[in-house]
């Protein structure tokens, strides 16, 4: 799962004594950091991982959802307050906005640990609005902020090639960038606190809309007669390719939902958009209906299938399948 930090022994034992999950010496030029690391989730534990890969010091809070392998590479601490409190940096990955305000300002959370100069840096995807208030919060006790939400999915935090929005100062960016390169390879700073977190709400009525247009162009295909594996092959080598086309394409043709990124989930970050666009005064007229076509194939038990089974609500509007479950 980590194989950079086991990478020194590949070619034969460790030496006698040796930890063959310690942390390797970090790349020359880049300091060493303690780390908190907040959330092993799908996501959470691969990017976890890079990071001990690229040498630095991982500390997670016990949960007796941690594996035997999640033990024997970090160290463990009892709470969130307990391993800020011995880390330079927090990096939370939680799944909404009221987890990142429990773990940051709840009995035994982030804060209590926090001393002056620690920098926190929330990777979750949550509200804009919230996320400025937090930072504030964590700037009245000396801490340093930056929202830094990924987009990529599962497949991307295994490859470390998470696209990461960053909303922060350029000093704590800076900070903080051998970090973010370790999990990701297109990272930018978009603006002051908070903008990463706009950036992500833009990118996921993107990604909805985009699978909505893709589920409804095969689901017309099929039901006219054509094979949808070959529209969508025909389609690939023309402007209407995506990458969406070529990876939630092809899993609406297959008929593989297990979820790399959970309808529940899109639809959290949807209701963002929405109430962004409702404070900002800003129609949002396809998120809002492609909201209502992922309720109704969440209504339909489908709440914890990949976002690409959108097609579903689509296929009983058509009362046409796109392809048979397998």
């Amino acid at each position: 799962m980590f194989p950079r930090a086991r990478l020194r022994y590949l070619c034969g034992p460790a030496p006698d004594g040796a930890d063959p999950w310690a942390s390797p010496p970090a790349p020359y030029g880049e300091k060493r950091m303690k780390i908190a690391f907040i959330g092993l989730g799908i996501m959470g534990r691969p990017m976890a991982g890079h990071l001990k890969a690229a040498g630095h010091d991982i500390t997670v809070v016990e949960r007796a959802s941690l594996t035997a392998e999640d033990r024997a590479a970090f160290a463990v601490a009892p709470d969130a307050a307990t391993a800020t409190a011995g880390a330079e940096v927090a990096i939370l990955m939680v799944p909404d906005t009221p987890d990142v305000e429990a773990v940051l300002f709840g009995a035994k959370g982030v804060a209590e640990g926090l001393k002056p100069g620690t920098l926190v840096i929330d990777m979750s995807s949550i509200s804009p609005t919230a996320t400025k208030a937090f930072a504030e919060k964590i700037a009245a006790k000396g801490g340093d902020y930056l929202d830094a939400p990924v987009s990529g999915g599962e497949v991307g935090a295994k490859q470390a090639s998470l696209t990461i929005m960053v909303g922060g100062s350029d000093a704590a960016f800076a900070r903080a960038k051998p970090l973010f390169d370790a999990m990701g390879k297109n990272v930018t700073l978009v603006g002051p606190v908070g903008a990463g977190q706009t950036c992500k709400v833009a990118n996921q009525i993107i990604v909805a809309l985009t699978i909505e247009a893709v589920a409804e162009a095969l689901t017309f295909a099929s039901k006219a007669g054509a094979d949808p594996a070959k529209v969508r092959q025909a389609l690939m080598g023309g402007l209407a390719t995506s990458r969406i086309l070529e990876l939630h394409g092809e899993r609406m043709i297959k008929r593989t939902f297990a979820p790399g990124f959970r309808i529940r989930l899109h639809q959290k970050d949807l209701n963002l958009a929405l109430q962004a666009g409702r404070d900002l005064g800003v129609a949002l007229p396809n998120t809002a209906s492609t909201q209502q076509l992922f309720a109704a194939v969440s209504a339909a038990g489908g709440a914890e299938l990949d976002h690409s089974s959108l097609v579903k609500a689509l296929e009983t509007l058509a009362a046409h399948k796109v392809a048979e479950d397998a």
